[in-house]
């Protein structure tokens, strides 16, 4: 029985639909990635999938209850990582752990009892007395994942958690990613990264303009809409080279500011005409950003 189920969801504001019939199922145990760029619709649904704000029409159903009208006995079994850290600065790490507690109900004993593995989960046990402002972006982050574990959720909503994080700290994070879905957890994440989609996710949806565009797992969805090979190359006369012979030796060309992007099944041929040319290349394997910028395209959105 799915955890979260949603159908034909749909919410407005000020007369544009940011959110416009949406519908998917996520299982036990599953890593669901929602990926979209910036004015997508994620947060949004994520806030209604919450029961945070009110749907204008559709249903949704988060641990077996309705939402919104059964929001909160459904959120006693949820965590939350949100998109911007709020960790409260008037209280040292172990304290935002306790008083965060103390919201589920949880006796205080109990709390105190599942600090400190929360804290070395995160890699932080020795940081329990520390002031919030001693903390660095990364540390800060990781807290806000061990917070949101504080009443052991079944299901945990992720909302860009390595946002502006080094890639140090980036992999530490995905490494206890794995370890909640080891353990049966599901988690419910939106990225940026596609990296991480694709280590992650078992199934990823893209979203644009409020609809879903396309579904699937990471490899179906290069499968189905990408050619298997990329080569990027850059130089002097490259948009000359992308206007002509490019054109005749892969499937498709794009052109992205001093950069032409070539998809094609097989490389050959256009690898023999790059090696006889002063052109910079990278041939590469097509990922699931490929996937996302042919779809959303690539054009900056704020």
């Amino acid at each position: 029985m799915a955890v979260l189920a949603v159908d034909k969801l749909r919410k407005s504001y000020g007369g544009e639909e940011v959110v416009a019939g949406v519908s998917f199922a996520i299982a036990p145990g599953e890593c669901f990635g929602l990926l979209g760029p910036n004015g997508a619709g994620k947060t949004t649904t994520l806030r209604l999938c919450l029961g945070l704000i009110e749907p204008d029409s559709g249903s949704i159903e988060l641990m077996q209850r309705r939402v919104p009208g059964e929001a909160r006995p459904a959120r006693v079994r949820v965590g939350v990582v949100p998109q911007m850290d709020n960790l409260d600065p008037d209280f040292t790490v172990g304290e935002n752990l306790l008083v965060y507690g103390r919201y589920f109900g949880i006796p205080e004993r109990e709390i105190r009892a599942r600090i400190p593995r929360l804290l070395e989960f995160a890699g932080l046990a020795a940081r329990a007395a520390s002031p919030i402002q001693t903390l660095s972006g990364g540390m800060k982050r990781r807290l806000t994942l061990a917070r949101a574990l504080i009443n052991d959720p079944d299901l945990i909503f992720m909302d860009e958690p390595t946002t502006g994080l080094d890639p140090q700290a980036r992999h530490l994070i995905w490494e206890r990613l794995k370890q909640l879905l080891a353990q049966g957890k599901t988690i419910v994440l939106t990225t940026h990264f596609m990296e991480e989609a694709e280590r992650l996710c078992a199934r990823v949806a893209i979203m644009d303009r409020g609809r879903f565009i396309t579904e699937g797992s990471p490899r179906e969805l290069i499968s189905r809409h990408i050619e298997p090979h990329v080569v990027e190359v850059h130089g002097d006369d490259v948009a000359g080279w992308a206007d002509g012979e490019a054109r005749s030796l892969a499937a498709r060309v794009e052109k992205s500011g001093d950069t032409v992007f070539c998809y094609t099944a097989d490389p050959a041929r256009l690898l023999a005409s790059l090696s006889q040319r002063a052109l910079r290349y990278l041939h590469r394997p097509a990922d699931l950003e490929d996937v996302f910028l042919k779809l959303t395209g690539r054009e900056l959105r704020d």
